[in-house]
This record gives C-alpha cells, structure tokens and sequence, in this order.
C-alpha cells in the first residue's frame, strides 16, 4: 500500500512539471508583442528618417538591435527550457534544428541567458552613454555597476558550470 502511494505521489510530481507549459506559451505571446513593438519602432524610423540625425537614428537602431536581442533571450528560454524541464521535443532530423538545443541542459540555459543579458546591459549601456549629456552621473554610475554585476556573475555562473562538469566528467570515469 505504501509503495502504490509513493509510486502515485512520485507520478503525480513528475507531471506536474507541465504546469510550466503555460508559461511557455505566455512567452510567446510575449516574444509576439515584441515583434508588434519592433515593426512599430522600424516604422517610426522608416517614416522620420529626413528628420533624424546620426545620434537618434543610432539610438532608434539600438532600440531594434535591444529587441531583437531580448526575443533571442525569449527562444533560448522558450525552447530550451521547455527541452529541460517540461518534455523533449521532437525536432531530431528537422533542418532548422538549433545547434545549441542538441547539448542544451540547466547549465548551459543559465549561462546562455547570463550572456544575452549581458548583451542586452550593454546595448543599454551604450544607449546611455550616446545620450550621456541627458543624463545624471549617478546614474550613469548605477548602470555601469549594474552591468559590471551581469558580467561577474555570468563569468562566476559559467566557472561554476565548466567546474561541476569536469567533476561530473571525473566521477564519470570511475
């Protein structure tokens, strides 16, 4: 009796993993609201373009490069963490496979996300440094440290992910 209901607690945990597949369909809706935003932004630039000059139009361009790069962040999320935590999936053979998703694992998504918001720190970064006459030193101050922090942390997550993969590797062989 106590082995039916462990096997059946067991079972019932297992599934519950599922209870993540609405997330991931609320990110992509999220990731759709993103393409709405950049189409919207890329329209403003094509329509103003005779009365921009270098400065905003590069600040306009940051804005679609920031986008683009925050809906990269939301596939890698989507796909790779629904291959991680929810259910494989099954694309094996499917030409528009990611490289990436074949040896994709918690890992390797938590240090693939610490570099895309790195990426996307720093195209804000640069953002503010092209406007810095607008802005107020401390400010300036708060984003390089904030994007200072994205930087060490993701270097530590990565040091740690190469370290419990070579002990992993090290157990391994024995």
């Amino acid at each position: 009796m106590n082995s039916k209901f462990q096997n059946n607690m067991e079972r019932l945990i297992f599934s519950s993993r599922w209870l993540q597949a609405p997330l991931y369909l609320g990110l992509i809706v999220a990731q759709g609201i993103y393409v709405v935003q950049f189409m919207m932004e890329l329209s403003h630039l094509v329509a103003d373009i005779a009365h921009l000059d270098e400065a905003k139009t590069m600040l306009i361009v940051l804005g679609l490069i920031d986008v683009v790069m925050i809906a990269n962040l939301l596939i890698m999320v989507i796909i790779g963490g629904y291959e991680t935590f929810v259910s494989k999936l099954d694309i094996e053979g499917h030409p528009d496979q990611p490289e990436w998703l074949s040896h994709v694992n918690a890992g390797v998504l938590k240090v693939k996300l610490a570099t895309a918001l790195i990426g996307i720190s720093s195209i804000h970064l640069l953002k503010s440094f092209i406007n810095a006459a607008q802005l107020d030193n401390r400010v300036l101050g708060w984003q390089v440290g904030i994007h200072a922090v994205f930087v060490v942390s993701a270097f530590m997550m990565a040091v740690t992910d190469k370290v419990m993969n070579q002990t992993l590797n090290l157990q391994s062989k024995h």
